[in-house]
């Protein structure tokens, strides 16, 4: 019992350091100008959201 544990583990560990790589299709223009589209419209809305939660100190 100890024999099929110990094999079983190794093969654990076989399948962890020989893990397939994960390959990537070359990305197109279009992909890369909608990818680049989101990133900046996530950055922007994260500003304004920023500029939003600041206090409003402002005495009129």
């Amino acid at each position: 019992m100890l024999r099929d544990q110990s094999s079983d583990r190794a093969k654990r560990e076989a399948n962890k350091a020989f893990k397939p790589v994960k390959t990537q299709k070359p990305i197109n223009d279009y992909a890369k100008d909608q990818h680049s589209f989101n990133e900046n419209r996530e950055r922007l809305k994260a500003e304004r959201l920023a500029r939003e939660a600041e206090p409003k100190d402002r005495s009129e």
